[in-house]
């Protein structure tokens, strides 16, 4: 392997532990806390995501519901739901729409995973941005792991986890990959874990 491959490989590496080292500890501290107070009032979470996000979304909803016993869901698990309503009524309203068929209200939570948080005035990540207003026209809570400056999400959010950027080259990968790592986190707490996973539970 050339020395350049190499260095793409340690740098990286490298990058992923100065982000571990730089989470902002009291903002995921937050969120549990959130989470916590959720779950006793028998609110929901709702998993918002694009892209990348949108699959975090899926594998996050699963490991709420059987690790932390939160009902939690995602808008795009149901894709004909969700391209018969991009179809009909547009990307921008489609969360929002879903939101408010389920009846979002103020004893849930939306939680956001993305790259930039969504941003109204340059049109990226609309859907977001509405779904975002849609929960707080609804008095529900709002959290969000996001990187970069965290966008919409983290301007309205009632706690937010800005993954840190050491390299403009990696924002979107790091982000991503760190959504996982947050939400691991905050699902294996002992103030949510419920219920022990698999191989943990194997002695």
């Amino acid at each position: 392997m050339s020395e350049e491959l190499r260095a793409h490989i340690s740098g990286y590496l490298a990058e992923a532990a100065e982000i571990c080292a730089k989470l902002d500890q009291d903002a995921i501290e937050k969120i549990v806390a959130g989470l916590v107070e959720l779950r006793r009032r028998g609110g929901r979470l709702f998993f918002l995501g694009v892209g990348g996000g949108a699959a975090n979304a899926s594998h996050a909803v699963n490991d709420f519901r059987k690790i932390a016993n939160i009902e939690s869901y995602a808008p795009t698990d149901n894709v004909s739901e969700l391209t018969a309503r991009i179809n009909d009524d547009g990307w921008e309203s489609a969360y929002a729409r879903w939101l408010e068929t389920s009846r979002l209200n103020a004893a849930d939570a939306v939680f956001v995973l993305s790259v930039g948080g969504g941003d109204a005035e340059r049109n990226v990540s609309a859907n977001l941005v509405a779904a975002i207003r849609r929960a707080r026209a609804s008095g529900a809570r709002v959290f969000g792991i996001v990187g970069r400056d965290g966008g919409f999400t983290a301007k309205t959010a009632d706690a937010c986890v800005i993954v840190p950027n050491p390299n403009p080259h990696n924002v979107t990968p790091h982000t991503e990959a760190f959504q996982a790592v947050v939400w691991h986190l905050i699902v294996s707490h002992p103030a949510l874990a419920t219920n022990a996973m698999k191989w943990e539970s194997i002695r």
